[in-house]
């Protein structure tokens, strides 16, 4: 993987569809608190909005969102992105974006997810990853080459993603400009952020792989928790 971990179905059951519709409120809020509340000029909101009608989240829901993070409505932003490192089982380094209006609470519940792994002091482990852009996209109708549109738009580099998609990688603040000469050359780009990439990651099977797939699934189900990236194969 060694991207972010998703949490594969969690869209199949009313609990899990309101974890990720809280996941996704916060990142729209955040998106329009930073760019403001228009999607043409605020890239990071575009594919927030994206991402949240691909998950049916309520119209009303999306946009009472934005106007939130924008400071249209009379209610606080209060949410701070805190980051934290560490171990999954089988020293699987991982990284933990938070999104949170209470620090202790959640700095208390990471701590105690942590117990089946370790978690680590800051740089112990995201110097082994790079922060790049992620694009994900699929070809246009016929088929298209993405090694050549990676070079076109000037990507980094790509690699396969999930159900025939691609995932392109740039430089942090590349991301957009990349993610629009794809769209010009015919790709439907899915989605686009910046992402934490492992340099080395771990390959595992069997038993060990599903301790460390459980521990993520237990860490995603946290409520604060936003992104999690893991150098796992």
């Amino acid at each position: 993987m060694g991207a972010q971990w998703k949490h594969k179905g969690r869209t199949e059951h009313a609990a899990a569809k309101g974890r990720l519709f809280t996941k996704l409120v916060k990142e729209l809020i955040i998106s329009a608190k930073a760019g403001g509340a228009e999607v043409a000029s605020n890239p990071r909101l575009r594919m927030a909005v994206e991402q949240a009608k691909k998950a049916s989240m309520p119209r009303d829901t999306l946009e009472r969102a934005i106007k939130k993070g924008a400071g249209l409505l009379d209610e606080p932003v209060n949410y701070e992105l805190v980051t934290y490192e560490g171990f999954a089982p089988h020293q699987v380094p991982v990284i933990v974006e938070c999104l949170t209006d209470n620090k202790n609470r959640t700095a208390t519940n990471i701590r105690v997810l942590f117990r089946k792994g370790q978690i680590a002091t800051t740089g112990a482990v995201s110097w082994d990853f790079n922060r790049m852009g992620v694009i994900e996209a699929t070809p246009p109708e016929g088929g298209a080459d993405a090694e050549e549109a990676a070079i076109e738009a000037g990507a980094d580099n790509v690699e396969p993603g999930d159900e025939g998609a691609s995932r392109f990688l740039t430089g942090p603040t590349d991301v957009d400009t990349v993610g629009k000469a794809l769209a010009g050359l015919g790709w439907t780009v899915s989605a686009q952020n910046l992402a934490w990439i492992a340099k080395n990651p771990v390959a595992l099977e069997g038993e060990a792989r599903t301790e460390v797939e459980a521990f993520l699934e237990a860490m995603d189900s946290d409520d604060d928790v936003q992104n999690i990236y893991v150098g796992l194969k």
